[in-house]
Order: C-alpha cells, then structure tokens, then sequence
C-alpha cells in the first residue's frame, strides 16, 4: 500500500482557547495547517453544535482547504455535509442507517461523496460493507479516553481480521500514536485516524512525512 489514509478527527474542545468563537476559529486553523500538511481526510467531529453552528463550521472548513487534495467528513450530520459542500458523511452506530444514506448519494447522482461508518466488531464491519458503505473506521485498537465508551481496546489481531474480511478500506482508530501507526498498517489496515495526535503535533508535515 503506496499512500495510507491519513485522517484528522477534531476535537475542539480539547484546543486551549478561552471561548468559544475562539475555538472554532481555532479548529479552522488547525484544518487548514492538516491541510497544507497532507492530511487526507478531516472527520469534522462535533457532536455538541446544533444544526447551524456545525453549518457554518464545516462551510469554513471547506473553505478552508478549498484547492488542497483534503476530504471534509461530516459526522453523522449527512444533511450538513451535502448542504455544505463536504465531501462525505460518518456514521455512528445511532446514525442514519447506512442504506439510506446510500440511497440518496444514489438518488442525487453523487457518486464521488463518501460515506463511512464507525464500527466496532467483526460482525458490524461486515454488514457496513455490504450495505454499501465506501469505509469503515475501526477500534479502538488501543486504549484511548475518547473511545472507552466502546469497550476494551480490540488489538492489532482482531483489526487484522476485519481487514481480511471486508472489501473496503478499514481505518484504525484509537489511540493511535506515530510509534504504533505503522503496526496497524502492517496489519492491512487501509488508514489511520487520530485526534490527539494530529491536533497536538508541534509539527504536523513532519509527523506525516515520517508516517509515510
């Protein structure tokens, strides 16, 4: 595999800033730096903003990249992510149920927007796939803060097995780290995705070049 997915999921919460228009500004800039650093994929991940706000912060991070070889992820939000001009939508396991979503990328011909899904069993990566699904995102590989919600860490042998046993690009996520990357590469893993270690890298293109 010559180029891995390499995603940026947001938190913006976590950026030291002391309000919140400061922060979302902020969140834009460190878009944009992922950006110009070659990050493919930017999961926009703000599960706490109402309709509008999440609105108008996606359209400035699509404005933000706009000329760059980036992708803008929406989560969950799929009505965001098409009024908005992103590239694709994330699904979670509560979210719209991925054969609608698929239905209507299908009913409004756009068949360059992505749509993926967060799983996190074997049995879950299977069934995204075949209800057509272009990606999945799986984990958490290794402990994480942000994922101990969905259980124990799965490990590097069980993200080797869903990878063997789907047909599409499989995205490890949690607690993803530049020491340990590369092993979930090596386990057929399509990609990575991070917050922390992208949000919080003092120098980001150096990070991604030596993860390349």
């Amino acid at each position: 595999m010559s180029h891995p997915i390499l995603c940026y999921v947001t938190d913006r919460r976590s950026l030291a800033e002391p309000s919140e228009p400061a922060r979302q500004q902020a969140l834009v800039e460190r878009i944009r730096e992922a950006a110009v650093s070659g990050v493919d994929w930017v999961q926009i991940r703000e599960k706490d903003l109402d309709g509008q706000p999440i609105y108008d912060l996606v359209c400035a991070a699509v404005r933000a990249i706009r000329g760059s070889g980036t992708k803008i992820l929406v989560n969950d939000r799929l009505d965001v992510a098409w009024t908005a001009s992103a590239n694709g939508v994330h699904l979670g396991e509560n979210s719209l149920p991925i054969t609608e979503a698929v239905r209507a990328k299908r009913w409004f011909g756009a068949a360059n927007f992505l749509i993926g899904a967060s799983c996190h069993s074997l049995e879950a990566a299977k069934r995204a796939a075949q209800e057509g699904a272009d990606y999945i995102f799986f984990g958490p590989v290794f402990a994480t803060p942000s994922k101990a919600a969905f259980g124990s860490p799965q490990g590097l042998e069980r993200l080797a097995e869903v990878c063997r046993s789907v047909p599409i690009p499989v995205v490890a996520i949690g607690g993803i780290t530049a020491e340990n990357a590369t092993d979930c590469l090596e386990s057929g893993a399509g990609g990575i995705a991070a917050i922390r270690m992208v949000q919080e890298a003092r120098d980001l293109a150096a990070l991604l070049g030596n993860l390349r």
